[in-house]
């Protein structure tokens, strides 16, 4: 599902125009990145649980030279399905 098949979608469960819905979906994409950014995580019941995660420095090897390099600490987005998303699919 693409963004533009998310706010059809959100369009049409909604009997909004899809230019609202756009915006709609747009604002949650964006409160979403920011509360992430801020490093909190984001809670939907239900759905799953958005949240930063820490990664440690790390080497790391160039698989087309094989040489060896050093990776550094970065922060990574991680998502965790809630177990009626999980129970949902099976």
């Amino acid at each position: 599902m693409s963004k533009k098949d998310l706010i059809d979608a959100v369009a049409e469960a909604t009997e909004l125009s899809k230019d609202k819905a756009g915006v709609a979906v747009e604002a949650v994409i964006k409160h979403i990145e920011k509360t992430m950014r801020d490093g909190q995580e984001v809670r939907i019941p239900g759905f799953g649980t958005f949240k930063v995660a820490n990664r440690k420095a790390r080497k790391a090897r160039n698989p087309q030279t094989g040489l060896e390099m050093m990776l550094k600490a970065s922060r990574v987005p991680k998502f965790t399905a809630s177990k009626n998303l999980k129970d949902s699919l099976n």
